[in-house]
């Protein structure tokens, strides 16, 4: 037994593998700073995703317009008009403008077709322009 005793090491090797202190630091370092900005990016990615799918949908409340007012039997009357449509359960603000359009060869206010202006917001309490804007031609019925 005291044999088996003395095989036992009594100093500490000079040399331990492992990480030191200042490794771990800078492999935290590098992982936070990596964390951060794939956080940032979702949350970018998020946001650009919302608004994307709000300019879409104002897109259609303002070609449903066009497609309502060029269906119509007879033209509306120039000038500004201002409303509201619901899409996906929300509430869309549009505004209407006609106007008379150039004939290009004459040069004059053209008999056949009238110029059509939509612009649609999400609501009056945003601040901000208009998320869609269509321009469009009303032939004569």
């Amino acid at each position: 037994m005291i044999q088996s005793l003395q095989k036992i090491p009594t100093s500490i090797p000079r040399y331990v593998s492992g990480f030191t202190l200042l490794e771990v630091m800078v492999a935290l370092a590098i992982i936070a700073i990596t964390l951060g900005a794939l956080i940032k990016g979702g949350g970018d990615n998020a946001l650009n995703t919302a608004y994307l799918k709000d300019k879409t949908l104002a897109q259609w409340v303002a070609m449903n317009k066009v497609a309502e007012l060029q269906l119509k039997r007879k033209w509306p009357d120039l000038g500004t008009r201002s409303g509201s449509m619901e899409l996906a359960n929300r509430e869309w603000n549009w505004e209407t403008k006609v106007g008379k359009t150039m004939d290009p060869l004459t040069g004059e206010p053209s008999k056949w077709i009238y110029g059509l202006d939509v612009m649609v917001k999400q609501d009056d309490k945003r601040s901000g322009g208009s998320l869609a804007r269509v321009k469009a031609n009303l032939p004569k019925p």
